[in-house]
């Protein structure tokens, strides 16, 4: 599905003179059909943190699944190669096999739907056929949830997640680039784009291809290794000449299950006083919650398994924020 040619030599240096004519046609394919990908989504939203373990895809898929239940057609991508584990959080176990398996069903039943709503002769029909194979042969279908809400990840084209992937750099970014250009999105009120962790080619990769992202939203726990990485990874952002950032401090606090006391384990979170400084704008807490660690095995996120549960309100009053704050 990724091809792991040739699309990695001329990197995001622009060596066009290296590039075949053949090579320069398909990279002005991509970028056509990344124009167009992109023209049907209304708002992009972009889940960064300056390390791993901050608990970034749990806070991303939990974003989706709120935006989805509250009525928004949502799609997310998974752009973290070495540890893409938004399927998994979200309850889809799909490898290759399946995954390519689920990509022939999709379009088959596309071109059914088209035929469903025509009456043609078996001449025109085969016409058809070829007509749709020439429109969607370089589509990657998302996986859908139960929910609805769409799900893209390089974690779907690997032969099970027991495999690392091992790529140099250019492929890699090549390989993010073609997730975001061919995913079939279709019209989405918002896409979420979970990026790895750190300021590396992979990042990097995503905020070019997107750069009008409505909004960044950097993930961060209470403790100064955390805020020095965030710093470093707005700094990129803002490099990028891109001003909408926003900062969710996650892992602020436990509520005890006996007395409902919020308890700063890791220290009083100054997350405020640390988006001030920074120039970024403070969008909230998230406490520490075991439902949210298991949340995985419960083949759903938190916030679609009980929405009285009080990181769901905690994610919905980041949602209004967000809303507020960056796109009205």
């Amino acid at each position: 599905m990724v091809e792991q040619g040739h699309h990695g030599h001329h990197g995001h240096h622009g060596h066009g003179g290296q590039m075949t004519p053949e090579q320069q046609m398909q990279m002005m394919q991509q970028e056509i059909r990344l124009a167009k990908n992109l023209s049907q989504i209304k708002h992009k939203i972009v889940v960064m943190s300056g390390k791993g373990g901050v608990g970034k895809s749990t806070v991303a898929a939990n974003i989706a699944e709120t935006l989805q239940s509250m009525g928004y057609k949502t799609g997310i991508l998974d752009a973290d190669i070495h540890g893409p584990n938004i399927p998994k959080m979200l309850g889809i176990d799909m490898f290759e096999e399946e995954f390519n398996q689920f990509q022939f069903d999709a379009f088959k039943q596309l071109v059914e739907e088209d035929m469903a709503s025509k009456d043609l002769s078996q001449d025109e029909q085969r016409q058809l056929i070829e007509d749709k194979k020439a429109e969607y042969q370089h589509s990657i279908f998302p996986v859908t949830t139960p929910s609805g809400l769409k799900v893209m990840s390089m974690a779907f084209l690997i032969d099970g997640l027991d495999r690392p992937i091992i790529w140099r750099g250019p492929q890699k970014t090549g390989a993010i680039k073609q997730l975001i250009s061919d995913a079939h999105w279709g019209e989405l009120d918002f896409l979420i784009i979970d990026n790895p962790p750190g300021t590396g080619d992979e990042p990097l990769t995503v905020l070019q291809t997107i750069p009008d992202a409505d909004l960044v939203l950097m993930v961060t726990t209470p403790n100064v290794v955390s805020q020095e990485d965030v710093l470093k990874c707005v700094k990129m952002v803002k490099m990028m000449n891109i001003d909408n950032i926003g900062l969710i401090e996650n892992m602020a606090y436990y509520i005890c299950p006996h007395c409902d006391e919020k308890l700063h384990i890791f220290g009083e979170g100054n997350g405020k006083a640390f988006a001030d400084e920074m120039e970024i704008t403070y969008l909230g807490d998230l406490p520490i919650e075991e439902s949210v660690s298991k949340s995985p095995y419960n083949e759903a996120t938190i916030s679609t398994l009980d929405p009285d549960d009080e990181v769901s309100k905690r994610f919905k009053e980041i949602i209004g924020k967000v809303k507020k704050e960056f796109l009205e």
